[in-house]
């Protein structure tokens, strides 16, 4: 495996491929391939969905490459036999075109007929041309960084168009090359891929451990030879017998945030953090903020902020995301702040956390996840002594710090492997590395 010498590259006058193969060529999907989707689903709704019959691959059915079949819906023959064009076989190329955009899949071990639903296009090629070379493609930064120029200025929900799909420019190698890159990614990439799958076990092995401490220590505490009681509360279970349990309006005041008209106010730098749930992605501490309210704008709705020390909690959609504030903070209605009164914050907070498998199980009966305050208000909470407290939350901090520090060090190392995934794709379908060259 090599490079090229300057001497047999050519200036493709493409930004997102650069130099490539003399012998190569540039071309386009709609000249090599038919893409194929469910037009406005056919009147096709999810009230018709079956639990026997033929599959229907949605954008969440990819995983590894291929379709989880365990995940498909079903539909009826009868709609399946009505859209012949996406009538899916063993081999067919798939790309999602909704939702999470540019997931593509390799039709595998298919376990009966299948559909697509209108998320989903079937990439067909014409004789000639390689499934598989084109599916590594479609995963490397070529397809990434046409997509995102493609993309600039459009709307901020990302849909891959037809008719912009059919224009992505790649290059092209003749069929045996394009076989025989596609056979050596199969091996690099598959090993790379079980790196990474091993990574990630053990970044999901240390996250179940970080619960399972979390859950043991604010539910039993730190001494070993407490004589436990029965709370009668099934999710809690026993705790020390002098603990007590109390609603957590006794002990905790609710606010929930809001956004001023039209975000006038919401700026990008400030002193006043205005959390929303991909802030709670860094972890406990809600140290920064992807954006800040003024001032002024907290003037003008007459907000009151939350102090130093609330724990934010998601209440809509990505319900249990939690934090802790370090300065007086605001945030969207999607938040509600527990304000602690009668409680230590970061008690509060882990409790909160060893609470949110409950939360969110009871959420997940609405169509989209919801926690009203006055749930919250009657949340059983369990409330050792004071000092019993700040004993159970260092402790927490400092096992977790070691956890998490373990946990970060994995992913920037699966960071650093994805990285060279990338690179290895994207050097060989733009032959900028040629396999036996």
């Amino acid at each position: 495996m090599g490079g090229l010498s300057v001497n047999n590259m050519k200036d493709s006058k493409i930004n997102w491929i650069g130099y490539m193969p003399k012998d190569w060529e540039i071309t386009k999907i709609k000249y090599i391939a038919e893409l194929n989707g469910r037009i406005g689903w056919q009147g096709l709704t999810s009230s018709e969905y079956i639990d026997e019959g033929p599959f229907l691959i949605t954008g969440t059915d990819f995983k590894d490459g291929g379709i989880n079949w365990d995940t498909c819906v079903h539909i009826t023959k009868a709609r399946w036999e009505e859209a012949k064009k996406i009538q899916i076989n063993n081999g067919d190329l798939l790309i999602t075109k909704d939702g999470t955009v540019g997931k593509v899949a390799i039709v595998d071990n298919l376990r009966g007929l299948a559909s697509l639903n209108s998320g989903v296009l079937k990439i067909e090629l014409d004789k000639g041309f390689s499934n598989k070379y084109l599916y590594y493609v479609l995963q490397s930064q070529v397809f990434w960084n046409w997509f995102n120029y493609t993309s600039s200025g459009n709307s901020t929900i990302l849909h891959l168009y037809e008719k912009d799909f059919n224009n992505f420019i790649f290059c092209l190698p003749n069929e045996k090359e394009q076989m025989k890159i596609a056979g050596f990614l199969d091996s690099e990439v598959g090993k790379i891929n079980d790196l990474i799958r091993k990574t990630e076990k053990q970044i999901e092995i240390l996250e179940e451990y970080k619960k399972s401490l979390i859950a043991e220590t604010v539910t039993k505490g730190l001494d070993k030879t407490a004589v436990y009681k029965d709370t009668g509360i099934d999710w809690i279970g026993e705790i020390p017998e002098n603990w007590e349990v109390k609603r957590a309006r006794y002990v905790v005041n609710f606010k929930t945030g809001g956004t001023p008209p039209e975000k006038r106010g919401i700026v990008d730098e400030g002193e006043i953090p205005w959390i929303t749930a991909p802030d709670m992605d860094q972890g406990f501490d809600l140290i920064e903020a992807n954006n800040y309210i003024t001032p002024s704008a907290v003037n003008e709705n007459k907000y009151s902020l939350f102090p130093a020390g609330s724990i934010l909690f998601v209440c809509i959609a990505s319900v249990g995301k939690l934090g802790i504030t370090h300065t007086d903070s605001y945030s969207n209605q999607q938040i509600t702040a527990l304000m602690p009164v009668n409680i230590e914050s970061r008690f509060l907070l882990y409790y909160m956390s060893f609470a949110s498998g409950k939360i969110i199980k009871d959420a997940s009966s609405n169509v989209v996840p919801i926690v009203n305050t006055s749930y919250l208000k009657n949340l059983s909470i369990i409330l050792p002594s004071k000092k019993e407290q700040n004993e159970i939350s260092g402790y927490l901090d400092d096992k977790l710090k070691h956890i998490d520090a373990v946990i970060s060090f994995k992913r920037k190392q699966n960071k650093k492997i994805k990285d060279i995934k990338d690179s290895l794709i994207y050097e060989y379908v733009t032959g900028k590395k040629r396999v036996g060259g």
